[in-house]
């Protein structure tokens, strides 16, 4: 147990991040496509690579503090300063590892963005054909019913002023 092991769950969160880039990419090629048909099957196949990415996540927690006993420190010591104690040939991966999560951090971010702009639009359009074609895009009522035309729907108030 050492800077070997953390290395191994490093890459493997690498390649779990990869992976999920790869999911959101295919969301979004559903998204953009229309083919809404597929959304489902999609989006919970990014939330299992999420679900994999947490698991993968407390293992690297268990292997950081065999890392930690090894350093004399404690704590959850971020990838940079992990690199900064760690001896050769372990501090040019941990900065490696560090630079591709930044990457990768970033390009997930971008490409999760993009779709939740993709699923609001879509929305957006539900919502207005629904009164283009003279029904209501409005919530439902107290008693679990959409209201019919002409009456109040569902209102949001600020208590905060």
């Amino acid at each position: 147990m050492g800077f070997a092991e953390l290395s191994n769950v490093l890459w493997r969160e690498r390649e779990l991040l990869e992976i999920l880039l790869f999911k959101l990419e295919e969301e979004q090629l559903v998204l953009a496509t229309g083919r809404n048909r597929w959304l489902a099957h999609a989006t919970r196949e990014v939330e299992f690579v999420l679900e994999q990415i947490r698991d993968a996540e407390l293992l690297r927690g268990v292997e950081l503090q065999h890392v930690n006993a090894l350093l004399g420190t404690s704590g959850d010591l971020p990838l940079s300063t992990l690199a900064e104690l760690a001896p050769p040939p372990w501090n040019d991966l941990f900065r490696t590892h560090r630079q591709a999560f930044l990457t990768l951090t970033n390009e997930i971010t971008t490409l999760a963005d993009a779709n939740r702009d993709l699923l609001t639009a879509g929305v957006r359009s539900v919502a207005e054909a629904l009164v283009d074609v003279g029904g209501s895009a409005g919530t439902y009522n107290s008693s679990g019913r959409a209201p019919t035309v002409g009456q109040a729907g569902g209102r949001l108030l600020d208590l905060a002023f």
